[in-house]
């Protein structure tokens, strides 16, 4: 085997090997990460073929709950014409929330908080969304049809 080969194939376990978490703050903290990730991955395909730019950000995200510490997750936003919408990490844990991301129209000048996106812990596998400032109250999914309902604001 060509040396190039054998880095080749030991490059490839490595990747393929999943990496133990050393707690479970780690693991949630992945699953969170992941799972914004997927929520960009569909986003982009709900707003394929139309004129709005997506972009993923790095936020840093601290959480007096996973010991005052910061962690670094995807935030992500939408752009029309002067107009965004940031889908920003606030947090990590909550009441029977494993992440929570908010979302916020900035325009003319105003950021707008509009919703927020919980992550439930459990069987819930799907986003929650609130509107943003309520503590209390119906949550619906979070799916396509939500979606284009939250970010109609976007659009002047």
């Amino acid at each position: 085997m060509s040396a190039k080969a054998h880095f080749l194939n030991k490059l490839h376990a490595l990747q393929a090997t999943p990496q133990p978490f050393t707690s479970k703050t780690e693991a949630d903290i992945a699953a969170f990460r992941q799972r914004i990730g997927q929520l960009h991955e569909s986003t982009e395909t709900w707003l394929s073929g139309t004129e709005i730019k997506t972009e993923v950000v790095s936020v840093s995200v601290t959480d007096l709950l996973v010991g005052n510490r910061s962690f670094d997750a995807p935030g992500m936003l939408l752009r029309y014409g002067e107009r965004t919408m940031k889908f920003t990490p606030l947090f990590l844990y909550g009441h029977g929330v494993t992440g929570c991301v908010e979302v916020s129209l900035c325009a003319e000048g105003k950021v707008t908080p509009l919703h927020r996106l919980f992550m439930r812990s459990g069987s819930e596998s799907g986003w929650r969304v609130m509107p943003a400032g309520a503590f209390s109250g119906p949550e619906r999914t979070f799916d396509e049809e939500a979606f284009f309902t939250i970010i109609a604001s976007l659009l002047p």
